[in-house]
């Protein structure tokens, strides 16, 4: 396969999509602003482009994994932006959690600049972007899909397709996004009422994670909690902006999310008091006195 493919945005998600193209056998050229992390992916195979315009030169499919829709737009419209360097019919895979209206703001300019676009945001973490597990929310017209459907089935485990209009894979990446914030804004309120009754933070977490009260987001992130690691791998200030996506999303039509907006002030809450690069799990830290005993796992 000689299908030229970029990535831009080597963080946890974006290199590992552009492991899993490698493995596929795809030419992967990637764009990063941390200099020592493009240098080891070169050293991986893959091939460092200085500029999101020399990625977008060299490659059929461009896939920009990056934190937000600001992002999104320096990428390929800012200066040696991807977008004007593209050649007509390639297309853009804009995989950041963006508000549904950008979203379809962006296929229509494009598609000005003869590009195809899918709306096309990911989950599952790390390790699944790694293993070329990801789930993928996607929507856009029937070409896109056919121009690079190699390239989705090398990234992902499961690609939705959720209609032929820009914006729909959004809309779905925010409730997703409602209901991962949500569920860990109540692990953490959980475990921080056991440690303060003095419960053994680590039976608590053995039961729950056999009871009803189990949730994918308890299971993952109350690890981090027991072992004081908050090395980010989705941060506080990731959920801080997903969450205003939610409730900016739902505030267009006055539709009322009281546990959404409870989430955001947590997590708003800790970033103010400093957290906002740690963990996403670190949102434990907005309650007073909580510490994990020495005798947790670490």
């Amino acid at each position: 396969m000689t299908k030229n493919v970029g990535v831009i945005g080597l963080g946890a998600m974006g290199m590992g999509v552009a492991r899993s193209l490698l493995r596929a056998g795809f030419a992967v050229h990637a764009c990063d602003v941390r200099q020592p992390v493009l240098d080891a992916f070169a050293k991986e195979g893959g091939i460092a482009c200085a500029s999101p315009a020399e990625l977008g030169a060299a490659c059929d499919v461009v896939l920009t994994v990056v934190v937000n829709a600001a992002q999104t737009e320096a990428v390929l419209f800012g200066d040696n932006g991807a977008a004007d360097a593209m050649k007509p019919g390639g297309v853009v895979l804009a995989c950041a959690t963006v508000s549904p209206q950008f979203a379809e703001a962006l296929g229509k300019r494009l598609a000005e600049k003869g590009l195809k676009m899918l709306d096309a945001p990911l989950s599952g973490g790390a390790a699944k972007a790694n293993s070329g597990e990801m789930t993928m929310m996607t929507s856009g017209p029937a070409d896109a899909y056919a121009a690079c459907e190699d390239a989705l089935n090398a990234i992902a485990g499961k690609v939705y397709r959720l209609g032929d209009v820009h914006g729909a894979g959004s809309k779905v990446k925010i409730i997703n996004q409602l209901l991962a914030g949500v569920h860990i804004a109540a692990a953490a309120e959980a475990m921080a009422l056991g440690l303060r009754e003095g419960v053994d933070p680590d039976a608590l977490y053995d039961v729950i994670t056999h009871s009803a009260g189990n949730s994918w987001m308890f299971e993952n992130r109350v690890p981090h909690i027991l072992s004081g690691d908050y090395t980010p791998l989705s941060a506080v200030d990731i959920f801080v902006k997903d969450l205003g996506l939610v409730l900016d999303t739902a505030r267009t039509s006055k539709f009322p999310l009281p546990l959404s907006a409870a989430a955001h002030q947590m997590f708003m809450m800790a970033s103010t008091a400093g957290h906002g690069g740690e963990d996403d799990s670190a949102v434990i830290k907005i309650f007073p006195g909580i510490e994990v005993p020495k005798g947790a796992k670490q």
